[in-house]
């Protein structure tokens, strides 16, 4: 075992605190990673506050990894000591279930295993997430980082670039598309590039105007107030997708109706709070309404190459370990733009 610095919580409520964790040994197919960067994702608060579940303590979170190879098993053959890696939402899943063998692992039938606050296969505790140095993970689910990324500003890709990316591929985004990202944060950001790069006609509905400039500078064509009804009422019926990336409670009648016959609406911000939908919003134009998770490892390998090639980055804030306690609540506040990756070196 290997004792590591992290820093993590000890229950739902208090600051983030100065943990050491161990992790596992080395394994025939496993790569240990020096970690240099961690993104936070509101995912990792959802987690620690018992948002989404109840969680074991202490736990470290952050699954947006990047960092270099410091040891690989005996018979690993996809990665060399010194390669540049990244971890993502996913550390294993089963292999052998449809959805694994279709490489949709992020959806394995049998359950795929966090990054952190999941149970480890290999040694059957709670894995521990990327507030730390170092991390050991199986090697199919190490990603490589092409050379064409900046290592320090990569690791929100890891989450937000994909989580983004998978649906606009799955419903087919690009040329002729019209495509609505709902909220302009750390998802939606990366939303509004990626469809921007991959040739669709990008609307921003976000509240208030001032992330306008940065929307239309990010690829948009177009940014609509969604405080403001006349604006909202003006692009009725005229989006094929959207993809919702608000973590909190909406009026989900409001954006179906945006859409046009057989648009859909994809939620990848998950709330706490349920919300409901009358039927008859979705009926008439054979509307919806759907949900997509991260992508699988083959996919998120394919975010990444064609992010290098377009030099798609993140918007990032580099902090220290001793700012995360601040920066999770600037993330509540939605004081980011757009993203803090961690610099683990500081730990």
């Amino acid at each position: 075992m290997r004792t590591v610095k992290a820093i993590g919580a000890v229950n739902a409520t208090d600051p983030l605190v100065p943990l050491t964790i161990e992790r596992r040994e080395v394994g025939p197919h496993d790569v240990l990673i020096d970690i240099d960067y961690a993104g936070i994702c509101h995912s990792d608060i959802h987690t620690i506050r018992g948002d989404w579940g109840p969680i074991t303590y202490p736990q470290v979170v952050g699954h947006e990894i990047v960092g270099r190879v410091a040891q690989i098993g005996r018979e690993v053959t996809k990665h060399q000591v010194g390669d540049v890696v990244g971890v993502g939402c996913q550390s294993n899943s089963c292999r052998t279930c449809a959805q694994c063998e279709q490489g949709h692992d992020q959806y394995c039938l049998n359950g795929n295993t966090q990054t952190y606050n999941g149970i480890d296969p290999a040694d059957g505790t709670i894995t521990q997430g990327g507030y730390s140095q170092a991390v050991v993970t199986n090697e199919d689910f190490v990603l490589a980082i092409p050379a064409g990324l900046d290592p320090d500003k990569t690791a929100p890709l890891l989450c937000a670039g994909i989580t983004t990316y998978s649906p606009l591929k799955h419903w087919n985004a690009g040329p002729g598309t019209r495509v609505g990202v709902v909220g302009m944060g750390g998802l939606g950001h990366m939303g509004v590039k990626l469809a921007a790069a991959l040739g669709a006609d990008v609307t921003v509905l976000s509240r208030g105007t001032n992330k306008r400039d940065d929307a239309l500078a990010f690829g948009a064509t177009r940014y609509v107030d969604t405080t403001n009804a006349a604006a909202m009422g003006e692009i009725a019926g005229s989006l094929d997708l959207i993809i919702n990336t608000v973590a909190a409670g909406l009026d989900i009648t409001t954006y179906l109706g945006l859409l046009n016959v057989d648009g859909a609406l994809v939620n990848v911000g998950a709330p706490a709070e349920p919300f409901s939908v009358p039927a008859f919003s979705l009926i008439p134009r054979r509307r919806t309404l759907a949900g997509s998770t991260t992508g699988g490892i083959a996919e998120i390998q394919e975010m990444l190459d064609f992010c290098a090639e377009l030099g798609i980055h993140p918007e990032t804030e580099l902090v220290s370990a001793e700012e995360v306690n601040d920066a999770w609540e600037r993330v509540l506040s939605a004081d980011v733009r757009y993203r803090f990756v961690i610099d683990t070196h500081t730990l």
